[in-house]
Parts: C-alpha cells; structure tokens; sequence
C-alpha cells in the first residue's frame, strides 16, 4: 500500500483550494492554512483541517505542524514577498518537497535560487496543455522527466487486425505502447504483448517525443 503524503497547503484561494481538495479526493490527508476567515470557512468542510493564520509568521508554522509535514503547497496569490519568505521558512523547517504558485518568471528564479523542489506558473502549464491538445488529438500530459516526451491516447481504426509486432511502431515512429483498452472492458492492460492483435476501437495510450506523437494516426 502507497503511504498517505501529509500535506500542507498554505493559501486557499480558488488555486490552492482546488489543489488541497483534489488531493483529499486522492485520498490524502491535508492540512490548511489562510489568513482569510472566507477562505477557512469554504475549505472547513473539505480538509483534513484547516487553520487561519499569517503564514508568513515561523512560529506559528512551527505550532502547526508544517514541520512534520511530507510536502507543501504555497499559493499566496501576487504577493511575492509572502510567497518567497513563506518558502524560505518552509524549506528551514525542513520539508522534503516545497511547491510553490509563482507570479512570473523572475519569481520562479527566485524560489529556484532558495531550493523550492518545484515551482508552478498554472497559466503557463494551462496554456502549454491547451496548445498540445489542439495540435495533438488524444494529449493526455507531458512526462514530468523531460517536457519534449508526451503521453497520448490513439483509438485504433486502419491498425485494427494487426499486432503490435506487424506495426513495429518502435522503429517507425520511435514511440512505445505502454497499454491497450479494450473496445469492451473499461480499463487498460499495462504493458501488452506483441503479439496482441488489435480491434478497431481499441484505445492505446503511447509515449513518444511530441513532434512524433502530432504524425501518428492509428
């Protein structure tokens, strides 16, 4: 069984909300913390717990807990100073992995510099998957090593009544199937065998470089 992460979210405005309220939908314990009495009463019912409080304050991070924290989320909205000594303090109480919501570029540098483990522009990461999935039918995401691979979903229609062995799509297009659903069953079977030959319907989900990935037609 995966350990539940415990997670601090520190801002609950409508990003860092969603954020918290989707990861308790995962089945993750969240802790959050706001300064807005608003913000606490709407994300009350929805956490783990939740405190009010000015964040930019250590002590009181420290009476909290953030400190037996596994990983945080700071979203401070445009205030950058806040942001950036929250960060800072965050990263002295020693938390393995600090996210942050960033303004703009230059603070992103600036978290970068302070050791942030992963720093956020959701309009950039927005605009970036909204493009991809105009010019890339079926783009799912991009992966998280490097972000000119994508992973894709293809529903099959001229390869139907071939293997995954006739298609050799390695070698082709140098992509990789790395599951198959079914026209029937809803749910994939990781990792399929050459030999399996393909239905029209059948829905594959590959990995390739992007460029790649905007050619292939199933």
């Amino acid at each position: 069984m995966v350990p539940k992460l415990q997670v601090g979210v520190i801002g609950l405005g409508k990003f860092g909300f969603w954020f918290a309220k989707n990861l308790m939908d995962l089945g993750q314990e969240v802790l959050g913390v706001d300064k807005d009495p608003e913000n606490i009463r709407r994300a009350q019912h929805h956490l783990t717990q939740v405190y009010q409080a000015d964040a930019a304050d250590k002590e009181a991070l420290k009476q909290i807990g953030f400190a037996d924290l596994t990983h945080a989320l700071v979203s401070v909205g445009d205030d950058i100073s806040a942001g950036t000594i929250i960060s800072l303090y965050l990263k002295d109480l020693g938390i393995p992995s600090v996210w942050v919501k960033a303004v703009n570029s230059d603070h992103k540098r600036l978290l970068n510099k302070i050791g942030v483990e992963r720093v956020i522009i959701p309009e950039h990461v927005a605009a970036k998957q909204l493009a991809n999935r105009m010019a890339v039918p079926g783009f799912l995401s991009h992966l998280p090593f490097d972000k000119d691979w994508a992973l894709k979903e293809l529903t099959v229609k001229k390869w139907a009544g071939k293997s995954l062995r006739q298609l050799d799509l390695t070698n082709r297009y140098h992509i990789q199937v790395i599951a198959v659903k079914k026209a029937g069953p809803n749910r994939f079977s990781f990792i399929p065998k050459a030999d399996d030959v393909l239905d029209e319907g059948d829905v594959l989900a590959i990995i390739g470089r992007s460029d790649n990935l905007s050619k292939i037609m199933a």
